[in-house]
């Protein structure tokens, strides 16, 4: 057992994050906005391609809430579903949001990238795509004959118009594909992609989609059994000692002991060693709004309250939402300590709800698994 699995809970605070925080917001730096509920892919870990109706973000409905993005100081703006690129009106909702003078961030399979590239390289700041390993098993997972090569095709085509635009991967690392984390790092570079992270696959919320949490017999289709985290552990050490450059360089995102955390979240669902909550303080510098105008804390946490007959700003700061920022104990939070996608964002403006600063700021890469 690496020592760092030991220890992820030693630099957090002696105090709650509830006595840390002020539970009334007075910044935002980061929205997650989600723009369309339906997806292009049919991954096995995740149950949002399954939704019905194709709704999307009704543009003239969020228009309302340009003062509060405005009034909060939202700095970053995340683009999620679904696929975000779906959106008939996607350029228009772009403009709009870059009035708001947002920086964007686009979540996505990468698969309409390709026909979105000119749209994605004059708005968009920063591209997250969903990779899931190399070739083969990359369409395998996502259940889309060709995905692969579309998104290379994508990231091509947009780097066209804006070669500087960061373009990065993401991988969630599951039963498929927990032997290959240094086939999915020469996947991505094979793709033209500026880095690659990755995170454990989440089998145990009722986020993505889930109307309740999966049974046994689903999560084992995702998750690891104990010779399968093995397995991965292995893997982390080959990947350490033969990538030593990316993980100098950054282009793999996480450090060692980050990844080795990723097979102790696997350890945790079985029950082999007791859940330790990630240091997040996503739930006081950020929220995710959905299609339907329903306000969450994070992806994970059910919803503080809905936009459908208030603002944004007057959600973020309701009875509700306060009460639920003023007693949250992220280390002590069931769903907190087993979350597998945190967020440690320090912003200037955003610890003026904390009163102090402790690091650069820097957002996270949530969304679409």
């Amino acid at each position: 057992m690496p020592a760092e699995a030991l220890s992820i809970n030693a630099s957090l605070s002696k105090k709650s994050d509830a006595a840390s925080y002020e539970p009334r917001l007075t910044h935002l730096p980061i929205l997650i906005l989600n723009v369309h509920e339906q997806c292009n892919c049919r991954c096995l870990m995740c149950d949002i391609w399954q939704r019905e109706g194709g709704k999307e973000l009704d543009l003239a409905d969020f228009a309302r809430h340009r003062q509060s993005i405005e009034a909060m100081g939202v700095k970053h703006i995340v683009l999620t579903g679904g696929e975000p690129l779906m959106h008939r009106n996607f350029e228009t909702l772009c403009r709009t949001l870059k009035e708001c003078g947002v920086q964007i961030t686009l979540l996505t399979t990468g698969l309409l990238l390709a026909k979105r590239a000119k749209i994605v390289a004059d708005f968009v700041d920063e591209v997250i795509i969903s990779l899931d390993g190399p070739q083969e098993v990359h369409d395998q997972v996502r259940r889309v004959k060709g995905a692969f090569r579309l998104i290379g095709d994508g990231v091509s085509a947009v780097r066209q118009h804006t070669p500087a635009l960061p373009i990065r991967g993401r991988s969630t690392v599951q039963k498929a594909n927990h032997h290959l984390l240094r086939k999915t790092v020469e996947g991505a570079k094979s793709l033209g992609l500026s880095s690659i992270s990755f995170l454990a696959a989440d089998v145990t919320s009722q986020a993505f989609n889930r109307e309740l949490v999966w049974p046994g017999e689903r999560q084992n289709q995702i998750s690891l059994m104990p010779s399968e985290i093995r397995t991965l552990e292995e893997e982390i050490e080959w990947l350490v000692a033969e990538n030593a450059d990316d993980f100098q360089s950054k282009y793999i995102v996480e450090s060692p002991a980050k990844l080795q955390r990723i097979a102790r979240r696997f350890r945790e669902q079985l029950g082999e060693m007791p859940p330790v909550a990630p240091r997040c303080n996503a739930p006081w510098v950020s929220a995710v709004m959905e299609i339907d105008g329903s306000v969450r804390p994070c992806f994970f946490h059910p919803s503080i309250g809905s936009t459908k007959l208030q603002t944004l700003g007057e959600v973020i700061n309701s009875d509700e939402a306060v009460k639920f920022r003023a007693s949250l104990d992220v280390r002590e939070n069931d769903i907190c300590q087993r979350c597998v996608c945190s967020l440690n964002y320090k912003d200037p403006m955003a610890e003026a709800n904390r009163g102090e600063v402790e690091a650069q700021p820097r957002l996270y890469q949530a969304g679409t698994e």
